[in-house]
């Protein structure tokens, strides 16, 4: 099982990160289907325990993705992308995965604003993301429009996540 998951997860993660890479956008046609087959594998594997750990899974990634994704920081594709990885591969290794991939889009995000040159304004965005309260200039961007114009691609930094976190085990 564990080889199964592995592979499967690493050929849709590579692509995703080329893709996401290549086009700032992690296609439905690649997501919707690994979050399907990442069920689909669980029940036949592991019956009605299967199916739960599966749903847990995509829970646990719903809430960790979901808020970033809400307030503007993430966009969907990576959140249906981490919703495919907690259906293959459950809850206790996802919480794993995510702690990786935090730490990866963290390095990714510094090495791409010293790249670009925007360290500064990314920061600044960052605050703007945790503090969206803090009083701004009538008629300034709004926060989804600041940070979009500093986003990263995050769908490498879950795909290096997720692979470390198969090492981990």
């Amino acid at each position: 099982m564990q080889t199964v998951v592995w592979w499967t997860s690493s050929a849709v993660l590579v692509v995703a990160a080329g893709f996401d890479l290549r086009t700032w956008r992690v296609p439905n046609w690649l997501t919707i289907p690994f979050v399907i087959a990442g069920i689909a594998v669980q029940i036949n594997t592991g019956g009605l325990s299967g199916a739960g750990r599966s749903m847990a899974g995509i829970s646990v990634a719903c809430l960790l993705f979901g808020i970033p994704c809400l307030i503007g920081a993430m966009g969907l594709g990576d959140l249906k992308l981490a919703a495919g990885v907690g259906a293959w591969i459950g809850p206790a290794q996802f919480l794993t995965a995510s702690v990786f991939t935090a730490l990866a889009g963290g390095v990714f995000a510094v090495g791409w604003a010293l790249w670009h040159g925007s360290l500064g304004a990314n920061l600044d965005s960052a605050g703007d993301l945790v503090t969206p309260w803090r009083a701004r200039p009538s008629g300034s961007e709004t926060i989804r429009e600041r940070t979009a114009t500093r986003a990263i691609p995050y769908a490498p930094a879950i795909a290096l996540g997720t692979l470390l976190s198969f090492l981990a085990r």
